[in-house]
């Protein structure tokens, strides 16, 4: 049994934020996405593979920010980069600097569906801009969608005047359920000619269930709907993209989308994200849709990307991470088997979650609760609603630890009485 943790400084800063800003933090970083009274709050610093608190314990960041970092926490090369560009040339312009068409050049030799691009900062504005040109190009307003897409109105988690959603923002969007393609041919057939777009992850992520690969022919499917149906295939590549392949899972899988929303991993930290697609399609923000921000042109993220995506290919990155995640998923689902725990180990080799097996009596919900409840005693950071992430700056010896702990604190929730 490992002891609590010290976490006084957060808890008082966590007061401190109540007053100043609505639930102290946003979204998913609030307290009851964790298992409230255990996990720390607020972060001082991270470097490489590890993150500190602000009471000085040191963690294995195994969440890596929910994703950006593929490399690691302040990468010096990067970071100099960045640096450089402050220092030497600026970066927040009234015109656009030069390095966007060497980044945009980069992201057209690596992305199998990328003909032309727009870069913007953050995931939602990506998909929420694929949706907006999907239906300018098809001149229709329905749109199938699967998964989380950022926190665009009709993406949202809640709906309803009560969440500032009103029903006919969202009235136009269909949700299927990802792998059954006899679902999304219904919808086709009842919504015919008027769906503008497929969205889709084509790896499953959903919130606190177990991540999920697509089917042999699923994306193929959907591929075939869409053409059929002359509707636009949209990936939402903001996780799987410069993580699962640089060219993201299109390049995997061979399946190729119309359009498709990079992030996250392509800045390493910095916010930068990208609509990429098909020229025919894309080319509708030359005159007939509206797209434009004060920061979308700001070049530090740009820069901090290229630099990125340079050190992904001249280390070759993805496949140490791949590697490292096999060998970690297998220790991993050893300890599973051998713990006898009503448990399943998902996302392998890239994007690692442990979930428990629902049950009538709720029971799943205490194991949990005691997992991650050990897990981060143990100063593995891990979250019990959302996977994780493998990091190339995670060493051999903190993907060992981690598995470790991971046996330990499920043996610990052996002790339960259930």
């Amino acid at each position: 049994m490992s002891d609590k943790l010290n976490l006084n400084n957060t808890f008082k800063l966590y007061e401190e934020a109540l007053k100043l800003i609505p639930g102290a933090i946003l979204g998913i970083r609030r307290p009851y996405n964790f298992i409230e009274g255990e996990y720390p709050i607020f972060f001082e610093s991270a470097k490489g593979g590890k993150v500190i608190d602000v009471d000085g314990n040191e963690y294995i960041d195994m969440l890596c920010a929910y994703g950006p970092i593929i490399i690691g926490h302040r990468e010096e090369e990067i970071d100099n980069a960045v640096i450089e560009q402050i220092r030497n040339k600026g970066f927040c312009m009234s015109l656009t600097q030069q390095i966007q068409n060497k980044l945009a050049k980069k992201l057209r030799d690596l992305i199998p569906c990328c003909e032309k691009m727009v870069l913007m900062k953050m995931g939602t504005d990506a998909t929420t801009a694929a949706i907006r040109v999907a239906r300018a190009y098809t001149k229709k307003v329905k749109v199938l969608s699967c998964g989380y897409h950022g926190w665009y109105d009709a993406f949202s988690e809640v709906h309803g005047i009560e969440a500032g959603i009103p029903n006919k923002l969202y009235e136009d969007f269909y949700e299927f359920e990802f792998n059954n393609l006899e679902e999304i041919e219904a919808l086709f057939k009842k919504n015919k000619d008027e769906i503008a777009a497929i969205m889709v992850n084509p790896i499953h992520t959903p919130g606190g269930r177990e991540v999920e690969m697509p089917k042999p022919g699923f994306l193929e499917g959907i591929r075939e709907l869409a053409n059929d149906n002359n509707a636009l295939l949209i990936y939402d590549e903001i996780r799987t993209g410069f993580r699962v392949d640089m060219g993201g899972a299109q390049k995997m899988f061979g399946v190729i989308p119309d359009l498709a929303a990079f992030g996250k991993a392509m800045g390493n930290g910095y916010p930068i994200s990208t609509l990429v697609g098909k020229a025919e399609f894309i080319d509708v923000l030359v005159e007939k849709v509206f797209l434009s921000s004060t920061f979308f042109p700001n070049s530090l993220s740009q820069v901090a990307s290229l630099k990125t995506i340079e050190i992904l290919q001249r280390e070759k990155v993805l496949e140490s991470i791949k590697d490292k995640g096999n060998q970690f998923s297998k220790q991993v689902k050893d300890h599973i088997e051998d713990s006898g725990i009503e448990c399943k180990f998902t996302g392998d080799p890239w994007m690692p979650y442990i979930t428990f097996d629902p049950d009538p009596n709720y029971i799943y919900r205490k194991l949990r609760e005691e997992f991650y409840r050990q897990l981060i005693r143990r100063k593995v950071f891990l979250q019990p609603f959302h996977h994780g992430y493998i990091a190339y700056r995670h060493s051999s010896e903190d993907l060992e630890y981690a598995a470790e702990m991971i046996q330990e604190s499920l043996r610990e929730c052996k002790k339960i009485k259930i």
